[in-house]
C-alpha cells in the first residue's frame, strides 16, 4: 500500500511538469507569442478559462475522465507492431491497440480535405482520456467493445444533471443519461453526432470506428481549423468543458505527435486516476457503473434499510434536533421559460446550393411574456432534406441574449428541393417550441449568353462544325448546376418544336429537336451536343431556356447543297469536226455535164 501511495505521489509531481511542458510545447510549435491571429481566433496561450457551456451541450455531458498524463520518456518513434508486451506497463501505456489506432486513422482520412485539419493523434488523445483507448483495446474484430463502456449516471449528485433523453436505448438508464462508448458520448449528443464508421449500416456508440468518426465530425463542426491553436482549444473544450481536461488532452496530443506504437488489442493498460476522485468518493471508472433501474432513488442503494424514526425526548431513544428548513432555491432561467416565440424571422427560401439570407430568430419568454436570457435553444432540422446549418450539422444550440433572443447559424441549402422544417426547443424543458417552414428552390439563372461569335452554318444534309456553347449567370454571378432546355423552334414567335431543319441525335442516332436534363457546370457553362442538318435549307432558331426565366435564341443557317453540272443535250448542233456528214470523202460524186 505504501509503495502504491509513493508511486502516486511521485507520479503526481512528475505529471504536473509533463502537462506544463506539453501545453507550452504545443503552443510554441504552432503560434509562438501570439494570442489572437489575423482571423480573430484565440491562441492556445489564452487557455486560462473554459467557455460558459452547459453540460448537455458537450459531447460527454462533462462526465469524469482519466487524468493520468503521459510517461516522462518519449515514445519510441517506430517500434515493431508487437513491441508492447502484456506485462510491460510502460509499453502498454504508451502504445495504442491495433484496432483502436486503425479507427483513429480512418476517421482522419474520412475528414481529410474538409479544411478541418484533424490529426488522428487528437482522437487518440481524447480516446486515452475518455476510456483508456477502449479499456486497453478490449474490442472485437469489428471494433465493438466487448462490454459497454458507461460513465456514471448524470443525476446531479456530484455531476451534471441530465435526465434521460433516449429512453435507455444507449445507456440502459431510463432516469438519467450516461456517457456511452470509447469516446463517451451522451445519448442526446449521439442522436445527431453519431456516424457509421465501419460501413455496417449502424451508428453504434460502442463501436470504435463509429465513435471515432463521430468524434472527428464533432470536433470539426463550425468550420474550425484544428491546425490553429485557438480553434483547437475551442474544439477540445466543447468536448468536455474543463481547463484541466484541455491540458490533459493537449499533453497526450503532444506525446502522440512525437511518435507511438501499435500494441495488440486487449493488452493496453487502464489509467489509474479519475477526475472525480476526491476524499470520501470512489472514482467512477467507465464501465463499472450499472444503469439505474427505473423507480430506484438516485444515490440510494436499492434494498437499504430505512433510517430509524426520531424518538421523542424522554422515551429512551436518541433525540433528533429540529431541522431548519433550507431557503428555497431561486429558479434557473431555463425553469422560468413558459414558451418560445418567433422573433421576427422572415421568409426562409433559398436556391439549392446557396446560403439562406434570412436566419432563424427565436425568443424565450415567461408566461407573462417577459424575455428570458441565458437559456439554451436547440434548433433541429426536420424532414427529407440535405440542407444543413453552417458547419454541416443538422442540430445547433444557441444561448439567448439579454433580449431573450437566440439566432440560429445560417442555413445552407442542399441540392434537394422542396420544403422541410426547423424546430426550435428549449434544452432541458418540455415547453411549446416554434416550427419554422423552410423552402429550397431549384437552381436558376436570370441571363444566358452565347460563348463565341462565329456564325453557325452548314450545308443541307451535313453537320455543324461549331458546337453551341453558352454561359448562365444569376445576379451577375456564374450560375452553376442550372437545368437548361434546348429546343429547335418553329420561329421567334412560335416556341413549338420544329419538324424540319437542324436536329440533335439521340443514343440510337435518331433525330430529336428538344433536349432536357442539360446542366451548366460549376462555372455556369454548357456546351451542347453536335447539331446536324436535314436536306431543308434556310435559317432556323435554337431556343435555350432555364429556371428563373433566362432565354437565349441562337440562329442557325443551313445552305443549299451544291448543284452538279448538267449532262450534254444530244439534240444540240454537232461539232463539225465530229460530224460524219462534214467529211468530203463521203460526199456524192458529180457527173460532168455532156
Amino acid at each position: 500500500m505504501a509503495a502504491h501511495i509513493g508511486r502516486r505521489l511521485r507520479k503526481g509531481a512528475a505529471t504536473t511538469a509533463v502537462a506544463a511542458a506539453a501545453v507550452a510545447a504545443l503552443s510554441a510549435s504552432q503560434a509562438p507569442g501570439v494570442t489572437v491571429d489575423d482571423q480573430g481566433r484565440q491562441s492556445a496561450g489564452d487557455a486560462t478559462s473554459a467557455p460558459d457551456a452547459a453540460a448537455d451541450d458537450s459531447a460527454t455531458g462533462n462526465s469524469p475522465y482519466y487524468t493520468d498524463l503521459p510517461p516522462l520518456n518519449s515514445p519510441a518513434p517506430s517500434p515493431s507492431a508487437g513491441s508492447g508486451e502484456v506485462g510491460d506497463r510502460s509499453a502498454s501505456e504508451a502504445g495504442i491497440p491495433a484496432t483502436v489506432l486503425d479507427a483513429y486513422k480512418k476517421a482522419e482520412a474520412a475528414l481529410r480535405g474538409t479544411g478541418c485539419n484533424l490529426p488522428w493523434q487528437l482522437l487518440a488523445a481524447i480516446g486515452k482520456v475518455e476510456s483508456g483507448q477502449a479499456r486497453g483495446g478490449r474490442v472485437d474484430a469489428d471494433g465493438t467493445t466487448v462490454s459497454p463502456i458507461l460513465g456514471p449516471q448524470l443525476d446531479g449528485n456530484g455531476f451534471a444533471l441530465i435526465r434521460d433523453t433516449d429512453n435507455g436505448a444507449y445507456d440502459g438508464n431510463r432516469m438519467y443519461d450516461q456517457a456511452v462508448g470509447p469516446m463517451q458520448f451522451i445519448p442526446s449528443t449521439w442522436s445527431w453526432a453519431g456516424r457509421d464508421g465501419n460501413g455496417d449500416g449502424r451508428k453504434d456508440p460502442n463501436n470504435i470506428y463509429d465513435a471515432a468518426l463521430a468524434a472527428g465530425h464533432y470536433l470539426c463542426r463550425y468550420d474550425w481549423d484544428l491546425s490553429q491553436p485557438g480553434d483547437l482549444r475551442k474544439a477540445i473544450l466543447s468536448y468536455n468543458n474543463s481547463t484541466d481536461y484541455l491540458n490533459t488532452v493537449l499533453s497526450w496530443l503532444e506525446y502522440y505527435r512525437k511518435g507511438t506504437h501499435e500494441i495488440p488489442d486487449g493488452t493496453g493498460a487502464l489509467p489509474d486516476d479519475r477526475s472525480d476522485a476526491r476524499p470520501g468518493v470512489t472514482p467512477s471508472a467507465p464501465g463499472t457503473t450499472p444503469p439505474a433501474r427505473p423507480g430506484t432513488r438516485p444515490g440510494k442503494p436499492s434494498g437499504s434499510r430505512p433510517s430509524p424514526s426520531p424518538t421523542a425526548p424522554g422515551t429512551g431513544g436518541p433525540s433528533t434536533p429540529p431541522t431548519t428548513p433550507s431557503p428555497s432555491t431561486p429558479p434557473t432561467p431555463t425553469e422560468t421559460v413558459h414558451h418560445l416565440e418567433d422573433a421576427g424571422t422572415g421568409t426562409l427560401t433559398a436556391m439549392a446550393g446557396h446560403t439562406f439570407a434570412e436566419r432563424i430568430s427565436t425568443r424565450a419568454e415567461t408566461q407573462a411574456g417577459k424575455a428570458v436570457a441565458k437559456v439554451r435553444i436547440r434548433f433541429t432540422i426536420v424532414g427529407d432534406t440535405d440542407s444543413t446549418f453552417a458547419g454541416g450539422e443538422s442540430v445547433a444550440t444557441v444561448t439567448t441574449d439579454a433580449s431573450g433572443v437566440a439566432v440560429a447559424p445560417a442555413l445552407q441549402a442542399g441540392e434537394r428541393t422542396g420544403t422541410f422544417a426547423v424546430q426550435a426547443a428549449v434544452v432541458g424543458r418540455s415547453v411549446k417550441g416554434v416550427p419554422y417552414k423552410v423552402t429550397v428552390t431549384q437552381r436558376a439563372a436570370d441571363a444566358l449568353t452565347r460563348v463565341g461569335e462565329k456564325e453557325l452554318t452548314c450545308v443541307a444534309g451535313g453537320e455543324f462544325a461549331e458546337p453551341v456553347a453558352v454561359e448562365a449567370t444569376y445576379g451577375g454571378e456564374a450560375a452553376g448546376k442550372v437545368a437548361v432546355t434546348a429546343t429547335l423552334v418553329t420561329s421567334a414567335d412560335d416556341p413549338a418544336e420544329n419538324d424540319k431543319g437542324p436536329y440533335f441525335k439521340d443514343a440510337d442516332g435518331k433525330a430529336v429537336r428538344t433536349l432536357t436534363g442539360l446542366r451548366t457546370d460549376a462555372d455556369g457553362r454548357l456546351t451542347l451536343p453536335k447539331l446536324y442538318a436535314d436536306d431543308t435549307a434556310g435559317t432556323w432558331l435554337l431556343r435555350l431556356t432555364t429556371a428563373g426565366g433566362a432565354t437565349l435564341d441562337v440562329e442557325l443557317t443551313v445552305e443549299p447543297a451544291a448543284t452538279p453540272s448538267p449532262d450534254p443535250d444530244p439534240s444540240a448542233d454537232p461539232d463539225p469536226s465530229t460530224d460524219p456528214s462534214a467529211d468530203p470523202s463521203t460526199e456524192p460524186s458529180q457527173t460532168p455535164a455532156a
